[in-house]
């Protein structure tokens, strides 16, 4: 996503405050929110619906900037039920079942999932540790995993990490979970990423799917 939700290496937003003993949730409907999205994920299962990350970056900037953390959490579960037909628009706009509507059905997992774990597959790896790589300019529609701020910039390959499955969407958000791949320790000095406002010294490491990465040039 090219917008306001892929923050990472912005700034000009003010200082990051710390709060002293924060807690877990600061209001009481914080908790239910959370509590509704883990209750409402297994109704996900044999589902057409959009993926958890997908839905948030779909959220307008001025909408993203204004919600607070458990808001956009709110509106990312409400919009899958509602997209799902889990839930109908009158049912949502009263707060309340429809008793016509009918008793959705808890669904199996969908086949052929390969899930977000390590694979025990045999993939060939296109990276070796110390080797050279650059970050493609990648700019889906959809929702993938590659920081903007590392397009296009040379790194350099740490660790392989093993074999996972592709964890992007397409533009309808949709997680085909059909590519297993290498997912790589990508080192990136500072200075690649940032110029000469940063430390000479200093580098960060990405963690970057293959489909990510082509050889340096």
């Amino acid at each position: 996503m090219n917008s306001i939700h892929d923050m990472g290496g912005m700034d000009g937003f003010g200082p990051i405050v710390r709060e002293e003993n924060e807690p877990v949730f600061h209001h009481r409907w914080e908790g239910r929110v959370y509590a509704l999205t883990r209750l409402v994920k297994p109704w996900g299962r044999g589902r057409d619906w959009p993926g958890f990350r997908f839905v948030l970056e779909s959220i307008p900037p001025a909408d993203y900037l204004r919600m607070s953390y458990y808001e956009r959490w709110f509106h990312m579960t409400a919009t899958r039920l509602l997209v799902s037909g889990l839930v109908t628009g009158t049912e949502f706009e009263a707060g309340r079942a429809d008793p016509g509507a009918g008793k959705p059905d808890l669904l199996p997992a969908a086949k052929g999932s390969l899930g977000f774990g390590l694979l025990d597959h045999d993939v060939p790896a296109r990276f070796s540790d110390n080797e050279a790589v650059r970050a493609r300019n990648l700019n889906p529609r959809g929702h993938n995993r590659l920081p903007r701020y590392v397009r296009g910039r040379l790194g350099t390959v740490a660790e392989d990490y093993g074999v996972y499955a592709l964890q992007d969407s397409d533009e309808h958000g949709r997680l085909p979970l059909d590519t297993p791949q290498h997912v790589y320790s990508v080192r990136f000095e500072a200075r690649e990423l940032w110029g000469d406002r940063a430390g000479s010294r200093d580098a960060m490491y990405v963690d970057l799917w293959e489909d990510y990465l082509e050889p340096a040039r």
